[in-house]
Order: structure tokens, then C-alpha cells, then sequence
């Protein structure tokens, strides 16, 4: 996947910009980081993956 490290980019903005307007608390960022990190080493992680790379092979001009 070519937009790896640009997609990690991308959400960590939106995070952050989240947590800057106060529509999340800091405590709902580290239950969804958790939960990702933990969703990454299970079964769904090839699926999620594939999802993604699909959809962004999907919409013209995202990734290449």
C-alpha cells in the first residue's frame, strides 16, 4: 500500500484537529487508538487494508 504513511498523516491531522476544537475529549482518542492498534494484529487487518486500497485506487487522483 502506497499511502501508508500519507493516510497515518492525514488521520492524526483530523485527531488533532478534533481534540483542538473540543469535539472529542483526550480520553476518546486513546480508546480509538487503542482500539486500532489492537484491531491491527486480528484477522481484519487484511480486510481493512484491502477496503482502503480499493477505495482509494477508486477515487481518481488519491495515492498516485
Amino acid at each position: 500500500m502506497v499511502i501508508t504513511i500519507p493516510l497515518v498523516l492525514l488521520l492524526a491531522v483530523v485527531v488533532a484537529l478534533l481534540l483542538r476544537f473540543k469535539a472529542v475529549g483526550a480520553g476518546a482518542v486513546v480508546a480509538v487508538a487503542l482500539f486500532g492498534f489492537y484491531l491491527a494484529n486480528t484477522g481484519a487487518a487484511d480486510t481493512i487494508n484491502d477496503l482502503v486500497t480499493a477505495f482509494t485506487d477508486a477515487v481518481p487522483g488519491v495515492g498516485r
